[in-house]
């Protein structure tokens, strides 16, 4: 009550307070943290009170609340309604049932080609009347310069193979992962993968059983050793697995071209087709004929898987998109990115001075931004026509996407939507919090410290609820 009876008494003089509210400073204290790991920037929506901060301008790391600044630019640079696509070309139009060359596979940053996409474009092929295809499948991905962000680049961490890892490219089937089904058995763990794929083989006899519960399956995982076999793979699975557990993983394991190019003939084999050799990645003519499409969803709804489970991989792909749309000649999509996202932040008075980007999505060790940063972009996507789309995508406290076990039981559960954001070192939460009469307040909370996942939660949780209970 004191530091809020301060708050009141500056707000009539027009100055902030940076005073730290004493239950944060208990859950500080509690944590071992200091009070200088913690920014934040707490203000009603509509600027009654003056900003109630810390740290307002220090660049931070934001972990996945960057995603903030990706969505809220996409919706208004590329629209609510903007849709990746997915092509099925040739150089020319088939002839009696013939296509004369290679079949082209281009990819439009279609978030949705999953498997089932992909088999009902060539299902459309087929059912088109095109049953040869004369040479082998080409891969376009040229959407994006350069084509292949992933090759050479170093893991974010030791644990390159699973989603969240995935850096994607212009194609991005199925997230450039394969389903693999592992169940324990009384004396090791069986697997395959799914879809099997001819050429790729999967040896799970080194894994060993393990004590953990099922839900912690993935503590013991240990990369895959992946040798060629001849076309194909062959898969060796490492670490242990809990017992009596049965889990489907996607992971990103086998080499996304290879996988492309041999779901596009298997499916096309199983569909009655046949087709050459020659398999390559390349550009399309630019006279190529489109012979099947299959569209993503719009963006919005895309944001609102994305933002409520903060999906990296999706939210890359849509920071590349915005610069696919603006690139000028001989520039890098990224660097196009970043221009676009610069330029808009600045078109809406947004400092940048503490803004370092890389790929938009918080997965990263050198982004950074300020509170302050993202509190501007807080208040001007509540500006824009997209505000309700943007409102709906974020978290809602204690019931769903990464909050459904945060914030359950207190004055901000079911009312505050905030985006979360945990790096080792690094958490965050950024959204709109409601006040006790129901007045909503821009929130913005990060937290730096090494032990800042560990630690971190319950301050930034503590923040939340002195300002739900705010008159």
């Amino acid at each position: 009550m004191r530091v809020w009876l301060l708050a009141a008494a500056l707000a009539l003089t027009g100055c902030a307070t940076t005073s730290v509210p004493d239950p944060v400073q208990a859950a500080l204290a509690k944590a071992g943290l200091p009070a200088e790991s913690l920014g934040f920037v707490l203000q009603p929506l509509d600027g009654s009170r003056p900003a109630f901060s810390q740290r307002a301008d220090a660049a931070m790391a934001p972990a996945s609340t960057m995603k903030l600044v990706t969505a809220t630019i996409a919706m208004d640079k590329l629209g609510i309604n903007h849709r990746g696509r997915t092509e099925l070309l040739a150089a020319s139009a088939p002839v009696g049932g013939i296509i004369d060359g290679p079949l082209i596979l281009r990819g439009g940053a279609d978030p949705d080609l999953d498997w089932p996409a992909l088999w009902w474009l060539l299902r459309q092929l087929r059912e088109s009347g095109v049953r040869e295809i004369r040479g082998g499948l080409v891969i376009d991905r040229t959407l994006f310069k350069p084509t292949r962000f992933d090759v050479g680049l170093p893991p974010f961490d030791d644990a390159p193979e699973f989603d969240y890892n995935v850096i994607p490219d212009a194609l991005h089937l199925n997230g450039s992962l394969l389903d693999f089904e592992l169940q324990a058995t009384g004396t090791g763990v069986t697997a395959r993968a799914l879809p099997a794929l001819p050429g790729l083989s999967v040896d799970s006899s080194p894994m060993t059983l393990s004590a953990r519960l099922c839900k912690d399956w993935d503590e013991d995982w240990k990369p895959a050793l992946v040798q060629p076999a001849g076309e194909g793979w062959a898969l060796k699975l490492q670490g242990a697995f809990p017992a009596g557990c049965h889990q489907r993983a996607p992971l990103q394991i086998i080499d996304r071209q290879w996988l492309a190019t041999r779901a596009v003939r298997q499916f096309w084999a199983e569909l009655g087709g046949t087709m050459g050799l020659g398999d390559a990645e390349g550009a399309a003519p630019a006279a190529a004929v489109v012979l099947a499409t299959h569209r993503g969803r719009p963006l919005a709804e895309v944001l609102r898987g994305v933002m409520k489970r903060s999906d990296n991989a999706l939210t890359r792909l849509i920071y590349l998109q915005l610069g696919a749309q603006a690139v000028q000649p001989g520039e890098a999509t990224l660097a196009a990115s970043e221009r676009v996202v610069r330029d808009w932040l600045a078109g809406h008075g947004v400092d940048t001075a503490a803004l370092v980007l890389d790929n938009g999505s918080g997965l990263s060790r050198s982004e950074r931004v300020s509170p302050a940063l993202l509190a501007g972009v807080l208040r001007a996507g509540q500006r824009g026509a997209q505000a309700p789309e943007l409102l709906g995508t974020l978290p809602i406290a204690g019931v769903d996407g990464t909050l459904t076990r945060r914030l359950k039981d207190g004055p901000a559960t079911a009312r505050a939507r905030l985006k979360t954001g945990t790096l080792h070192d690094a958490v965050g939460l950024a959204g709109f919090v409601p006040d006790a009469s129901g007045k909503p307040w821009v929130f913005v909370a990060l937290l730096n410290h090494p032990e800042a996942a560990a630690k971190g939660r319950p301050v930034l949780d503590a923040l939340v609820n002195w300002v739900a209970v705010q008159h």
